[in-house]
């Protein structure tokens, strides 16, 4: 098995897993919080280079304003409290998305904690944060045809590695393995230049209940590929 560098997970299930339990949705947000940390702790203990979670996409603010008030102060919650635990293990935070439409204090309280972690040299913990998949491939056109019109690069000089670093997480190996919980198969506009060779694991679990032993199974099942990439490789 080739070395694992970058899990990306799409969280998914909390609204269904507080529904099963008559509960209220940002009841399923808060439990969900359990089963993010311990990925956290289980991307640093087989030393991941990355790992990348999908928390809000761009479609979410479509959400009743009152769930999105909730996760945007549960946002805040956490940062508070696993700031220490980051700092302990080395983790570098980064956010990818447009940040400038979270409101003032949750975007503070981000920024606060990417400048607190920027020096740490351990596995970098990526949060996709009103982020969308094809709204980071229009940025990045948008970017390379800017440096085109000014004369900085020729239209030559556009290929696929030049593109790759004018994505949000420019420099970063794409996603080894996605995870997606709750049993939905579909990438949900997340990462969708990163993913065109990433294995896929689809686990039934909701996001509250996914457990190390779901980690555990996700990893197993990418050690049993054979990654091509298109090529053949011979038996």
């Amino acid at each position: 098995m080739a070395a694992m560098r970058h899990i990306a997970i799409i969280m998914d299930g909390n609204g269904r897993w507080a529904k099963s339990k008559g509960l209220e949705r940002f009841l399923g947000h808060r439990s969900g919080t359990k089963s993010t940390v311990m990925a956290v702790g289980y991307g640093c203990d087989i030393q991941l280079e990355h790992l990348t979670l999908y928390v809000f996409s761009s479609e979410n603010w479509s959400r009743p304003s009152i769930e999105v008030n909730y996760l945007m102060g549960l946002m805040i919650e956490m940062v508070e409290q696993e700031l220490p635990n980051l700092m302990a293990r080395n983790v570098r935070l980064v956010v990818i998305g447009d940040i400038t439409r979270i409101p003032e204090k949750p975007r503070m309280k981000l920024q606060d904690a990417i400048r607190q972690t920027a020096k740490n040299s351990g596995m970098q913990l990526n949060l996709a944060i009103s982020y969308g998949g094809r709204q980071e491939i229009v940025d990045a056109c948008k970017g390379i045809a800017s440096k085109v019109a000014s004369g900085e690069l020729k239209i030559d000089d556009v290929n696929e590695n030049l593109f790759a670093q004018h994505l949000y997480l420019k420099g970063a190996p794409d996603p080894d393995l996605v995870i997606r919980t709750g049993g939905e198969y579909r990438l949900s506009n997340y990462l969708l230049w990163q993913a065109a060779y990433s294995e896929f694991f689809i686990s039934d679990v909701l996001w509250p209940d996914f457990s190390k032993e779901d980690m555990d199974k996700a990893v197993q099942f990418y050690s049993t590929r054979q990654r091509r990439f298109g090529k053949v490789i011979d038996e």
